[in-house]
Formats: structure tokens, sequence, C-alpha cells
């Protein structure tokens, strides 16, 4: 007490402390002494409260303590009184014995008196009682082995009673009834076929198989009364319990397994569609026999037995059991799909289990899954194993088939707009359409997976055709006679690519809810552009080939005195693109420009090998009157053949063409100059307009003017080296990719000019 006293004065102390740590506090002491009176005057008044809530429990803990007192002394006494009279009556009990044993007795002769008429009648009771089974009289059969059963337990118990140690008597009772549970295990058979034919029954004879549920309820209350007299007295007839009910309710199900197993009559050898026949013979049956069960069988049983659900329960459980015997087979692709698509869409839509006639008693939602869902994820990554696998072989086969085409010595057939094609890409997304359909009617998700396998095969397929491609292109190197149609398929392959770009982008608008454009979207994006724009190149480099000697001709002593070249490539680039028509957008009109950047360049790249060096004016000015007639045809040219293919873009196409033909031109004028000292302004001119320039082109272009002295080409040189304009920014250079001949540039090197321009 003394140490509680102590802390509560140091915690005062501390508190006190903890308030008057400022002078100004001062002030408020009477305020703080005030309130502590509050806080303790309020802790009291808790405390008195709490106490006094705890004297009132105990005092109600001790009055019930004592009432429980006095009720265990009125037992005790009670008790004592039940001893004492337990006592006196002992007595009176063994005087009755010879009362207890003449009851036995008389309750034995009574028993013996009421079956009397039925011990004697035995044998022919089990004559009729054969004979009314044998005449499918159920009812009456049943009645009469009632009775018999009803006498002989009887004897048997009233024997038990006497003297339970007595087995010559139990035996010699059992013997005389022996028939009986003969006739009992007949009877049972009878109606165990009878349910075993429960769904023709009950259409033909419902009053059958009412008679056979009457009899097992009898049974089963019989065997509910024998096994409460047990209970009582040990005593138990022969064959009870039977549990005919149990029995019943094996029989149905071993019958809907039966009914179940059934529905397959062909094999995979004999029929390659025997899986759906299977299936589709399963959910009959199910349907049907449900609808039976609903509308005929139910009216059979009583409410108790939940009949319907029972049923349900039994076909859905050997339903269950089947597919997954089939899961666990080696199935093959189709299979899996059909199996899948039973399983998860078939079996809980309008076809089978959501049907309007089994309807409101069969709850969809309630159902339980025929496979487990691992069982399920298992057979799809079988499926997919396969699809994947399988697809692989298609894709290579279609492949193998399209290069079969490649060689015949036929155009490729033309589409609805007259652009070649090949059947490669009808026939690849024919499979992936196919498999896709299929995929769908299983769920979104394996939809989804499915379009992403495809789509990864077609990855890897589109290396494989450019591989293809290129090599097609290789072996006409060799020999370019061979194949015959090669410009005619090259264009088919180009089409190709677009075809399948468009088909890709309808597979996914068609089979995928996601819109976000994957990696993989963008590999196979890659890949259509590359095989397009080498396919393009490919065909130009055909043209050239047959322009080569041609091109040589240009810018030479005999292209300056009347040489047909330029007639001959505008004519021959003409006559290819007649074919190039045939080439889907947007590659037409990539191809077209490709074509005239190339022509240009050809002929720029003319002028720069110096072929030829004017050596007077009247020369440079026939030889730039020459290009700029030149460059006039082959503007001509390329606005015909674009005008031709691209109306919507002919404004654009124009203006693209003129600045390509118009560098030829700008460079006829630099050499159709006749004032020298007017050059610089001319190069300064064409400089301007095509920044890419270099410092060798311009060294080249005054070599081939031929009157330039050293000191002229030097200062202009210098001048442009200090005033170049910025090429970084040209949209579509002209000069870049144009070399100039080390043999060129050698006659220059005694020059002193400076670098490169920058």
């Amino acid at each position: 007490m003394e140490e509680t006293n102590r802390e509560a004065v140091a915690t005062a102390v501390q508190r006190v402390a903890g308030m008057l740590q400022r002078s100004d506090q001062l002030d408020k002491v009477e305020q703080y002494r005030r309130r502590e009176a509050r806080k303790k005057t309020s802790v009291e008044a808790r405390l008195k409260a709490a106490i006094q809530s705890q004297l009132d429990g105990v005092q109600t803990g001790l009055r019930q303590l004592h009432k429980a007192l006095c009720d265990v002394k009125d037992i005790q006494n009670s008790l004592a009184d039940v001893s004492k009279d337990w006592r006196q009556s002992i007595n009176t009990i063994e005087s009755l014995k010879d009362v207890k044993d003449a009851v036995v007795q008389h309750s034995q002769l009574a028993s013996a008196v009421e079956n009397l008429k039925n011990i004697f009648s035995v044998p022919e009771i089990v004559r009729e009682t054969h004979d009314l089974i044998e005449q499918g009289e159920l009812l009456q059969a049943h009645r009469k082995l009632m009775d018999l059963e009803c006498s002989r337990d009887d004897l048997m118990y009233e024997q038990y009673r006497m003297d339970s140690k007595n087995v010559h008597d139990m035996n010699l009772i059992r013997s005389y009834f022996g028939q009986v549970q003969g006739l009992s295990e007949e009877l049972s058979k009878q109606l165990w076929m009878v349910l075993q034919r429960a769904m023709v029954t009950v259409r033909r004879d419902p009053t059958m198989l009412v008679s056979v549920v009457r009899i097992i309820e009898r049974e089963e209350k019989i065997d509910r009364k024998m096994l409460d007299r047990k209970k009582q007295t040990g005593f138990i007839p022969p064959g009870r319990p039977k549990c005919w009910k149990n029995r019943m309710n094996e029989v149905l199900e071993s019958t809907v397994s039966a009914r179940i197993e059934s529905t397959q009559s062909e094999t995979r050898e004999s029929d390659k569609m025997w899986l759906v026949r299977l299936l589709e013979i399963t959910r009959k049956y199910v349907l049907d026999d449900l609808t039976v069960v609903k509308n005929l069988m139910v009216q059979c049983f009583p409410p108790h037995y939940n009949t319907f659900q029972v049923f349900l329960d039994l076909y859905l459980k050997s339903v269950s059991a089947r597919v997954q015997e089939l899961a666990a087979e080696d199935l093959e692709a189709n299979e899996i799909v059909s199996l899948l698509t039973w399983v998860l869409n078939t079996y809980k839509s309008v076809e089978m289990m959501a049907h309007p006639d089994l309807q409101p008693e069969c709850d969809v939602k309630q159902l339980e899954p025929l496979l487990p869902e691992h069982v399920v994820d298992d057979l799809l990554g079988k499926y997919l194993k396969t699809f994947t696998s399988n697809i692989t072989g298609w894709l290579r086969k279609a492949l193998e088939t399209d290069k079969k085409d490649w060689q015949k010595e036929t155009e490729p057939e033309a589409d609805q707009d007259g652009y070649y094609q090949t059947t490669l890409p009808a026939i690849v997304f024919q499979m992936f359409e196919q498999n896709l359909q299929v995929a769908a009617q299983i769920n979104e998700t394996f939809k989804e997976q499915v379009l992403r396998v495809c789509l990864k095969q077609m990855n890897s397929f589109l290396v494989r055709y450019r591989e293809e491609a290129i090599s097609y292109k290789e072996e006409h190197l060799k020999d370019r006679q061979h194949p015959q149609c090669y410009v005619q398929y090259m264009i088919a392959i180009i089409n190709n690519c677009q075809t399948f770009k468009e088909s890709i982008n309808s597979l996914k608008r068609k089979y995928s809810q996601s819109a976000e454009a994957t990696q993989n979207d963008a590999t196979i994006d890659k890949l259509l552009n590359e095989v397009a724009r080498e396919g393009c190149q490919f065909l130009l480099d055909e043209v050239f080939l047959d322009l080569e000697h041609h091109l040589n001709d240009l810018l030479t002593r005999k292209w300056l005195t009347g040489s047909h070249a330029v007639d001959t490539i505008c004519v021959t680039v003409e006559d290819y693109f007649n074919d190039f028509a045939k080439i889907k957008k947007p590659n037409n009109q990539e191809m077209t420009s490709e074509a005239h950047r190339r022509v240009v360049v050809e002929y720029l790249k003319a002028i720069m090998q110096k072929r030829i060096s004017f050596k007077n004016a009247d020369e440079r000015k026939d030889g730039a009157d020459r290009m700029i007639k030149e460059a006039d045809q082959f503007k001509f040219l390329f606005r015909k053949l674009s005008a031709v293919r691209f109306i919507a873009l002919r404004s654009f196409l124009k203006k693209d063409t003129d600045r390509l033909c118009d560098s030829i031109a700008a460079i006829a004028e630099v050499f159709k100059l006749t004032d020298p000292a007017l050059l610089y302004l001319e190069v300064s001119t064409l400089v301007s307009k095509y920044p890419d320039i270099r410092e060798e082109h311009i060294v080249a272009l005054l070599a081939v003017r031929g009157d330039a002295s050293r000191e002229m080409r030097q200062m202009i040189i210098e001048t442009l080296n200090q005033n170049k304009p910025s090429s970084s920014t040209v949209s579509q250079p002209v000069f870049r990719d144009i070399t100039v001949p080390s043999n060129t540039m050698t006659a220059m090197t005694s020059m002193a000019v400076p670098k490169l321009l920058k």
C-alpha cells in the first residue's frame, strides 16, 4: 500500500512539474486545481459504480447457489424414497415369475394360432407366389411373400424370446420356410429387370413401374421396423435388412451408365467422324431420357425421392466419366476440338441441358463441369502443340506447291481487278480461318491463343517465303530465259504480300478482341514490306539488265552524233511497266517512283563518268540540247506512267517527276553556258537546287564541259565550299548515291582543291 502511495505521489509531482514549467503558468494554478478535482471526482464516481455492479453480481450469484442447494436436497430425498420402494418390490417380482412364463407361453401359442393357416399352407402359397411372379403380378406376389415372411419371422421371434439358444428349433423353422428366401430373390430379379427397362416401361406400362416402387417402399418400411426391433430385443429375421432401395439406386446407376456407354457404334478406323457421332448420340440420349424422366417417370416415384435430380446426377456422372475416358485416349487434333466444343459449349446450351423441355428443373448454372479444369488445359495444350506442328507442315507444303507454279510457262491468275496473284494467300488463310472458326467454338481465350500461334507461324513462314523469292531471282539470273514468266510471277509474289497484309488484318478484326499491335505484328509487317520491296527491286534489276547496253551509250561520242539510246530506254521501260501495271497499290506507285529515280541516277552517273569531254561551244550546245530533250522524254514517260496508275496523286507525282528530270536540265544549262565568266553563277544555281551535290560532282561536270581552266575550277570549288547550303533537309536527294569513278578524279589530283564540300 505504501509503495502504491509513493508511486502516486511521484506521478503527481511529475504532472505538476509538467504543468508549471513556465512562470506565466502560475496564474493558472487555480484553474489546474479545479480541473484535477473534477477528474478525481469523475474517477471516484466510476469506481463506485464498478464496485456496486460487482457487489450486485455477487449477491445474485449467492442467491442462485442457495436455490441450487435446496434443489439438490429435494432430489436426494426423492432418490431415497425410490430406493426404499425398489427394495420393497423385489419380493413381489420374484413371486410373479410363474405369471411371466405363462405370458411368454401364451404369446407363442397365440402367434402359432395366428399363423396356423399359413404354416399348413406354406407349400401352396409358395407355388401361387411363384406363378404370380411369372405372370408379372408383382404386387399380389409381394403380398403373399410378405405373409409368408411375416409368419416365419413371428415364429422365429417367439422362439428367440422363449429360448434364444435353441438353435435346433430355429433351424427347423428356417428349413420349413426355406423356399421363402428363394421367392424373395426371384421377385427382386423381376424388380431389377423392370427398373433396367424403366425408360421403356414408363412409356408402355407406367403402372408396372409404380408397382415396383410400391414394393420397394414396403420393404423399406419393414426393414426399418426390423431394425428398430433388433435394437430392443437383439433379434433380426434372416435376409434383413434387404436394402432394396439402395439396390434400386445401384441398378438405375448401372442402367444409365450402360445407356451412355452404348452410344459408341463406330471406331476411328471405320469412320473418321466417330467421335462427332458418339457425342451427338450421347446428347440425344441424355436429352430424350431426361425429358421422359421429367414428364413421366417423376409421377411414378414418391416426391421425397427427388426423382429428376437423382436421374440428372446419374446421367451427368456417367457422361462425365465417359468424356474423361475419351479425353484420356490418344485423340487427334480435330477430335480434341470436337470433344472440348461439346463439353464446354453444347453441354450447357439449349441443344442439351438448357433445352426448354428440361426447364425449370435443370438449372445449368448449378451444373458441375464434365471435365476437370486441368484435363481441359491438358487437352488445349495438346491441341496447340499438334496444331503448331500441323500448320508448320501445311505452310511448308503450300509454299512448295506455290514454288512449282513459279516455274510454269503460263502467266499466273489475275484477281477481279486484273492484278496477278497465286493461290498461296488463299490457301494459307483458308487454313487459318478454318482453325480459328474451330477454336472460336471452344472459347474466346483459346481462340486468341490459336490466333497468336497462326501469326507466329506466319512470321516464320514469311522468312522462308522471302528466302525462296531471293532464290527464285538468283536462279533466274543464271539463265534469264527461264522461267519464262519470271516477271509475272515476281509480280504475283509482290501482290501476295499485300494480300497477306489485308488477310492478317481481316483475321485480327474478326477473331481478336485486342486492338493493340504486338511485336509479332510489327515483325510480320516488316517482313512483308521487305519481301515486296525486294521483289520490286528484283523487277527493276531485270529492267536495267536490259537497259545496261543502252545506258552505256549515254554521254558518249556515239550519243552526241545521234544515238537512239534514250528512245530505246523509254520504250523498254514503258513495255515493262505494261506488265508492272498488274502490281497492286502502293507497291506499283513505289515501283514507278523508284524506276524514275534509277533512270535519272543512271543518266547522271553517265555524266559523272566523263565518257565525253566537249571540245568546243558547238559540242556543248548540241550535248546540252540533247540532254534537255532527253530529260523531257523521261519527264513525259514517267508522267504518263504515273498518270495512268495514280490519278489521285497526279499533282504530287508531277512535282516529284519534274524535280528529278530537272536535275538533267540544270546540268545541261551548265554545259550550254557560252560565257565562262558566268560559269560560277550557273553552278551556284545548280547547287542551290540540289544541295546534296558534292565537290567531286562539280569537278566532273567541269571536266565534261572541257573549257574550265584550273584556276577557274579552283575558284568555283573554294567559293562554293564557303557558301555551301545544308543538305540535311533535302527531301529527295538526287546526287547522294552517285559516285564519281576514280579514273575521273585522278586527272584532278594535281589541282589544289579543298576537301569535299560539307
